[in-house]
């Protein structure tokens, strides 16, 4: 998909030296969330950001939704600063869902993800075609007529995958999408994320089952006390999943002495 300026969003997304602040009190000193953070992402693949709470990961996603502005360095698509990208274009063309998704308690799941769809400029047939496929592949079709408030959590954010991906975005953003799920739930989100990939979507995400992370992912980051601490590549990720080496113990090892 192409921006009116001409950005496609396929192209590599590039975190480049990213600084940001806040200050939690009038009194108190700033707290640095992401300090020096930089990152490529190439087109089509699995990026997966992990660390201990408080690390800076979901600072570093509303930098790069471009939701919040750092306070030194730039996200940029191919080589368009995203700051210049025009924000509606932008947001249309990813899909997010956030560690706590707000949904509209009282409408039922079909009228949300109708909501969601006209928001997004699609067709009464394109809607209908995307929240058929969509429920069914996350197991809550069934659902369709209950008003949000009666979701578990579980159903929550099975309810919010449908809302981020209605409009078939190229660039989706997932902040611990495992969040409340059960195992048969893990099974469907790993599935539908190793979907994506096969179309040619790039995805980033935030999670905290390591498991998962290693057997998703095409590139792997360990962020701590808002600093990129490990990267792993190609050749880690076989390492991990021939059992040579443990994502897990690399994590401890780079992140444990500091907690």
């Amino acid at each position: 998909m192409a921006l009116s300026n001409g950005v496609c969003l396929v192209s590599e997304i590039v975190i480049d030296a990213l600084y940001k602040k806040y200050k939690p009190g009038l009194f108190k000193k700033p707290v640095e969330a992401v300090a020096g953070l930089s990152l490529r992402v190439p087109k089509g693949t699995v990026y997966g950001l992990v660390g201990p709470n408080g690390a800076g990961k979901s600072t570093t996603i509303r930098m790069l939704l471009n939701l919040i502005r750092p306070d030194k360095g730039e996200v940029r698509i191919g080589n368009k600063s995203i700051s210049a990208v025009a924000n509606a274009d932008f947001l249309q063309a990813v899909g997010y869902l956030p560690e706590n998704p707000y949904l509209y308690d009282h409408l039922t799941l079909r009228e949300l993800l109708r909501f969601a769809g006209k928001a997004c400029g699609m067709t009464a047939e394109q809607i209908a075609t995307r929240i058929e496929a969509l429920t069914r592949q996350t197991g809550i079709a069934h659902a369709l007529k209950r008003r949000l408030h009666t979701f578990s959590k579980g159903m929550r954010q099975r309810a919010g995958l449908c809302f981020a991906l209605l409009h078939d975005p190229e660039l989706v953003i997932l902040d611990e999408p495992m969040s409340g799920l059960d195992p048969l739930g893990r099974k469907m989100v790993c599935e539908l994320i190793l979907e994506l990939k096969l179309q040619g979507k790039t995805v980033f995400f935030c999670s905290h089952i390591l498991s998962d992370t290693e057997r998703l992912c095409d590139r792997i980051a360990i962020l701590d006390q808002g600093r990129l601490v490990r990267e792993f590549e190609a050749e880690d990720l076989l390492a991990f999943r021939a059992g040579k080496r443990s994502l897990e113990d690399e994590f401890v090892a780079a992140v444990g002495g500091t907690h």
